[in-house]
């Protein structure tokens, strides 16, 4: 067992550094980040900025600003990434709850193994969004309410209270989680769990008014807070195969745990009920991930990439569920001393058998990843790889240091890719708080590109091109409108191909 966890943590260690250094740009890592510097200057969420999520990152990343203010998007990342750890530790103490009790290490490492050696799930609990705070807030408040089942009655209503109030706080971090409070608490009350439904119901209430109530009482807040939820409503329309796409390259991503699911499912009912784990548990998980996985397939456009932080209760529940059709996961006696109910010998399979199964299906896809590619070239000319110069992330610092050279010390740079505003040190001109997605009037842009007051601008491809809410793209001749008032006040300096997000080329202009 321990060279498998050692395999499992150098696995980590390597996919993470690679997924930090190496990750492809977002261009939300740069207005997540952008937002959690304004709470720090004291400004507030819908009111004084747009903002499109439940309010709760911006507030935790605001006493982390010194970190990116030194290293950049990069101690942005390794930050991230460490509440992403945080996670995935939950969601392997969960797992192990609920396996049988001699088969608890091999749930545990299984689940290490579909999460923390799964080169997209550790990328995107690394990149600055709202993945890696929610998905420690879902697998934290999870594992409290698997605590809370066999505590004493005083600590049952605690434990359920912190579960309640920690799923809240996820639901603060995306709105949509908020189903997994629902989910939970249904479970409690069919359940007859009276004691905990009590519990969980004050914790989520007490979560949620913490999270949303202040927005509520200050009408210019609620009324931002309502034409955030109205901008995504905006992307209005249903397509099939967008929506087919999405579920396609989600299970391509987490292959071993569709996987590992699907032997559990197979297998599960020829190999009898002993020694089963807590299987309701199990279910609820199931439930939870279910329920939040359908609406968040029902959006317009829906990322396979939403569905990362609810992922950990999917492996969670497979993890545990495999580990039934292991043996006793050393010889002797099992972890808690307590015998295992007999099985049929079919299925008693080697606990080392299975790990090192999972372990090196997890090694292939990781090792494997069309990430690896896709973060080291820009796509193929014909029969020619067009590769990289250098990682996004190295590029983004060389061009930061390029704009500092022009303008040192400078306070402000006019640009619509945020990370750089970021990765400066500089603000923005009001109004472009989210980038690419920020709501402007012609008029207001109109405005902004007439009269500026940023010495220098850097303006990607991105620039100008989204039409929010609908996010189409800008009618050109709008656009070159727009460009032809910003020459009046800028010049060129210098011109960086295939920058950021999706290389695009980036424009370096100076104020005349």
């Amino acid at each position: 067992m321990k060279a498998f966890g050692a395999l499992s943590v150098f696995a980590f260690v390597v996919l993470g550094a690679a997924a930090v250094w190496m990750g492809g740009l977002n261009q939300d890592e740069g207005w997540y980040l952008y937002a959690a510097n304004l709470v720090a200057e004291g400004k507030v969420p819908y009111r004084d900025f747009f903002y499109t999520q439940g309010p709760l990152l911006p507030f935790v990343y605001s006493a982390f600003t010194w970190v990116w203010g030194r290293w950049g998007i990069l101690g942005a990342r390794v930050f991230t990434l460490l509440l992403g750890a945080l996670s995935l530790l939950f969601a392997v103490a969960l797992a192990r709850r609920l396996a049988p009790p001699d088969r608890r290490g091999t749930a545990g490492l299984v689940a290490f193994f579909l999460l923390g050696v799964n080169l997209y799930h550790l990328y995107f609990l690394a990149i600055p969004k709202t993945y890696a705070q929610a998905a420690l807030f879902v697998t934290m408040g999870f594992f409290l309410l698997s605590r809370s089942g066999g505590a004493g009655r005083a600590a049952q209503s605690v434990l359920a209270a912190a579960s309640g109030l920690s799923l809240a706080l996820a639901a603060g971090t995306r709105i949509s989680l908020g189903l997994l409070l629902a989910t939970a608490g249904l479970w409690l009350l069919f359940g007859r769990r009276w004691r905990r439904l009590v519990g969980f119901t004050v914790g989520g209430l007490a979560g949620l008014s913490l999270v949303y109530l202040p927005f509520l009482l200050d009408p210019a807040a609620r009324s931002g807070l309502v034409a955030a939820q109205a901008y995504h409503a905006a992307r209005g329309g249903f397509d099939v195969v967008w929506t087919v796409g999405s579920f396609s390259r989600l299970v391509r991503w987490y292959l071993p745990v569709f996987i590992v699911l699907g032997l559990w499912f197979g297998c599960a009912r020829r190999a009898g009920s002993g020694a089963c784990g807590d299987a309701s548990f199990r279910r609820l998980l199931l439930g939870g991930f279910l329920a939040v996985f359908a609406v968040q397939m029902l959006a317009p456009f829906p990322y396979e990439d939403y569905q990362v932080p609810i992922m950990g209760l999917l492996a969670a529940a497979a993890a545990a569920g495999f580990a039934t059709l292991a043996g006793r996961d050393a010889p002797g006696q099992p972890l808690d001393g307590q015998p295992s109910a007999p099985r049929p010998r079919l299925f008693s399979v080697n606990a080392q058998f299975l790990i090192l199964l999972v372990l090196g299906l997890s090694y292939a896809c990781a090792f494997g990843s069309p990430l690896l590619e896709k973060w080291s070239t820009n796509g193929q000319d014909r029969f020619w790889s067009l590769k990289k110069e250098s990682f996004e992330l190295p590029q983004l610092r060389a061009v930061a240091k390029r704009i500092e050279a022009l303008d040192p010390g400078g306070k402000e740079l006019l640009t619509q890719d945020l990370y750089l505003a970021i990765e400066t040190g500089r603000k923005v001109p009001a109004g472009l708080e989210m980038g690419p997605f920020s709501v402007l009037s012609d008029a207001e842009w109109r405005k902004l590109l007439a009269y500026p007051t940023a010495p220098l601008a850097a303006l990607s491809g991105y620039t100008f091109a989204v039409e929010p809410p609908a996010c189409g793209e800008r009618p050109l001749d709008q656009q070159m409108e727009y460009w032809s008032i910003l020459k009046r006040s800028y010049e060129f300096v210098e011109r960086h191909d295939a920058f950021g997000q999706n290389a695009t080329p980036l424009l370096i202009l100076r104020r005349k």
